[in-house]
């Protein structure tokens, strides 16, 4: 089973280099690219682009201006170390025991706008690059056209007969070419009842996607049925609102 999440754009910049036996991304050359691209911003151009304020904007200015390929292996964070946005508050890396990394690490693919995919081990420099940016390239005219055939050719190199989990969002799953995948997609929504309705409150679906994500991996779930045992935080299967492949959840 190979789970796909968005990244963060809250970062946590502290070192969590224990020793772990970590790898490099797989597409460093593509991430150059789009460096080399972006180190031509100025930075009213770099805000304009992301839509950042002026001090994100300079932040990322200067994180562009000396990325450089050969300071992944020291300075580099593992990513799902470096992200800490409401996924990733619920998939609470730091409770993982060993063998549970072990296992996140083999199914867990976060899609990136500058690195493309990632292990949760691969050892990445501190960014913001949304996959939704309109950055013109050699292949296209934003990102999607740039990481689109390289992610999904990606995927179908890892599967093996694996079902792939959709927990990223419309987003970053987008880069993704799903009817070219050899392998079942599943796709997962969190609902909150809300004045007598079931409602996506974007803050609880981000979160779910963690939780579910650590469920994945600390059961090391591998059946499709064994997926609507998830029940974290108050969250039950929900039969009447599902379909096949597409699991909702509610609470």
């Amino acid at each position: 089973m190979k789970i796909i999440l968005s990244p963060a754009k809250r970062l946590n910049e502290n070192d969590y280099k224990d020793g772990r036996k970590y790898s490099i991304p797989a597409f460093l050359n593509n991430s150059k690219e789009l460096v080399e691209i972006l180190r031509n911003y100025s930075k009213n151009e770099i805000s304009s682009l992301m839509k950042l304020s002026d001090s994100l904007s300079e932040l990322n200015y200067y994180r562009f201006q000396i990325w450089d390929k050969k300071n992944i292996e020291t300075l580099g964070q593992p990513s799902v170390f470096l992200f800490e946005g409401d996924a990733y508050r619920g998939l609470d890396i730091k409770s993982f025991t060993q063998s549970e990394l072990g296992n996140l690490n083999q199914s867990l693919r976060i899609l990136s706008g500058l690195y493309g995919i990632l292990k949760p081990l691969d050892l990445i420099l501190p960014y913001r690059l949304e996959m939704g940016t309109v950055l013109k390239n050699k292949k296209g005219k934003n990102l999607y056209e740039f990481w689109k055939d390289e992610l999904t050719s990606e995927l179908n190199k890892e599967l093996k007969g694996e079902m792939v989990v959709n927990l990223a969002s419309k987003e970053y799953s987008s880069a993704i070419d799903f009817s070219k995948l050899n392998s079942t997609v599943v796709q997962v929504d969190f609902l909150q009842e809300k004045e007598g309705a079931f409602k996506n409150i974007a803050i609880h679906s981000k979160r779910a996607r963690g939780l579910m994500t650590a469920f994945i991996a600390k059961q090391n779930i591998k059946e499709y049925e064994n997926l609507k045992a998830f029940d974290s935080e108050n969250y039950y299967y929900n039969n009447n609102l599902s379909k096949e492949n597409h699991l909702v959840f509610t609470r």
